[in-house]
């Protein structure tokens, strides 16, 4: 307990520092490359090269952004970060031979079907989530869309045995990582760092709101 309250007590101290950026840098390469596995780019079809990368950048760090957007009071971030980020260490651990957990399953109807309810349940937290954007923008509000229709094309691929639908899901992923890329770079990218800057696309409701507060 010691060890915990000392390091959120280090990490409130560095609040003024937004970690937002890395948990969708994180996000976005972890999803970019699966999803290229998952639309047999190239003809690969194995997605084992994924391990290393969901542990560490996926999982690792997304998990210091959730908990840095937790202390600053931030529940969206830290809900999303430390959501997705055990969902890529859980991922990976799946893919781990000596986890056991691929070889449980004697028949591959049986494992497809088990991977297909892990989806699912991913599915039903997204759409949650894409809910939770409906009054932030454009740009967030697509990203948890293309997610979660992704999601539930990678789901009906394993109930369904479909390589094709798997193979669009994949297709889906890799513009989910590039809109994740976009959103980040768009917080990177400022006029206060750059002579460009990338727009977001504040929604019409989200706007009015925010000039009523504004007002008050």
């Amino acid at each position: 307990m010691c060890f915990i309250s000392n390091l959120l007590t280090f990490i409130e101290s560095l609040s003024f520092l937004s970690y937002v950026q890395i948990g969708l840098c994180a996000f976005a390469l972890t999803t970019f490359v699966l999803s290229l596995v998952n639309a047999r780019a190239d003809n690969v079809n194995t997605p084992n090269v994924i391990v290393g990368l969901s542990f560490a950048y996926g999982g690792f760090a997304q998990m210091i952004a959730g908990v840095q957007e937790f202390v600053v009071g931030n529940t969206f971030g830290s809900t999303a970060f430390t959501s997705y980020g055990a969902f890529w260490m859980s991922y990976g651990y799946i893919l781990v031979p000596n986890s056991g957990i691929l070889a449980a399953y004697k028949n591959s109807s049986e494992l497809e079907n088990a991977l297909g309810f892990y989806l699912l349940g991913w599915t039903l937290f997204t759409s949650i989530m894409f809910f939770a954007t409906l009054k932030a923008n454009a740009m967030m509000m697509a990203l948890f869309g293309f997610l979660d229709v992704t999601f539930l094309l990678l789901t009906i691929g394993k109930f369904t045995a479909s390589t094709t639908v798997n193979h669009v899901g994949g297709v889906f992923g890799v513009i989910t990582a590039l809109i994740a890329w976009y959103v980040a770079a768009a917080q990177l990218i400022t006029p206060e760092s750059s002579y460009v800057a990338l727009p977001v696309f504040p929604l019409p409701k989200a706007k009015a709101d925010h000039e009523e507060v504004m007002e008050v």
